[in-house]
């Protein structure tokens, strides 16, 4: 099936300086498979970008697409003020993808030096990155043991420190936290808030919604390759309240009440009540002793991403 490209776009000077990514109804198909339909988004240079989506949503599509390793089907983007696939643009970019794999015989300090020639890095800068790469990444001493020595969590530092040779505008990183512990996740978490602290963009494609939550700045839902949500944390949980109350003596007629707080949630001798104005929270305690409830626990409770993120995929089916 040929492929078509709409004509290119002239970028104003301004929006080339803001925007690390833009994206106007991209799609992908592979016969009578869509793989991606319609993608549209803006990343802000300088911000981490969380993007989610269930499998199969056309994440892993899209980020191909945005790197250069396919042509899109229809529609158009540009990544660092120059179309996709630009060969320029594309030295300006690091990328981890989820699926890797470096040559077991090699150490580490032999991957990213490769990846350094590879990459064009002048040779009298190549030794700086690597040991950069390595400090940096938390390997520098195993810089010397061959990748088959190394646990998946370990290797999975290697890629990003790959990914960082450079030091690129862009880094795309696909499940970067996957294979690692607590304590490897957090060493990333800072890594990636270093990243954006000397202006790169990342970003960020996750199914850990909890890394996500912490890290970044905003996030796009996908689902059947659209976007369905795109915002801040805060913008996409809203600023609706809940409460969370353990409450026993209640008879079923009484129940009733909680209903002219908020939406209501029953569990056992838990309740939790969203949508509720947190004034409205000693009101509520005082109906519950009114009517013969003993209040034991009250906890201010906020929506979570994964809540929100189910939420909103519920709600496109």
């Amino acid at each position: 099936m040929a492929e078509t490209l709409s004509a290119p776009r002239v970028v104003a000077a301004d929006e080339t300086a803001t925007l690390a990514i833009e994206t106007r109804d991209l799609a992908k198909t592979y016969g009578r498979i869509t793989a991606l339909a319609g993608l549209t988004m803006t990343v802000p240079r300088g911000e981490i970008f969380g993007f989610l989506g269930p499998n199969g949503a056309g994440k892993t599509t899209a980020v191909k697409l945005l790197v250069g390793l396919t042509h899109p089907t229809s529609g158009e983007g540009w990544v660092l003020g120059a179309p996709i696939g630009d060969r320029l643009a594309r030295r300006r970019i690091g990328y981890l993808p989820e699926l890797f794999r470096y040559q077991d015989w090699l150490s580490a300090r032999e991957v990213l030096e490769l990846h350094c020639e590879l990459a064009g890095i002048p040779k009298n800068e190549r030794k700086r990155e690597v040991e950069e790469a390595l400090e940096t990444v938390g390997l520098a001493s195993r810089a010397d043991d061959r990748v088959a020595t190394f646990s998946k969590g370990m290797q999975q530092r290697l890629g990003l420190g790959v990914a960082m040779l450079g030091q690129p505008d862009l880094i795309f990183l696909d499940e970067p936290t996957s294979a690692l512990d607590p304590v490897g996740r957090h060493d990333i978490r800072e890594i990636i808030r270093g990243l954006k602290a000397r202006g790169t963009t990342v970003f960020l494609n996750s199914h850990l919604l909890s890394e996500v939550e912490l890290v970044c700045d905003r996030v796009a839902v996908i689902d059947r390759g659209r976007v369905i949500a795109l915002g801040t944390i805060p913008d996409l949980l809203g600023e609706t309240g809940a409460v969370r109350l353990r409450v026993t003596g209640l008879s079923p007629s009484a129940e009733i009440l909680f209903h002219r707080f908020g939406s209501v949630e029953i569990h056992d001798d838990w309740y939790t009540v969203r949508g509720i104005d947190p004034d409205a929270v000693p009101d509520l305690v005082a109906e519950i002793v009114r009517v013969g409830g003993r209040v034991h626990t009250v906890e201010p409770r906020q929506q979570t991403l994964e809540e929100r993120f189910l939420q909103l995929l519920g709600g496109a089916t």
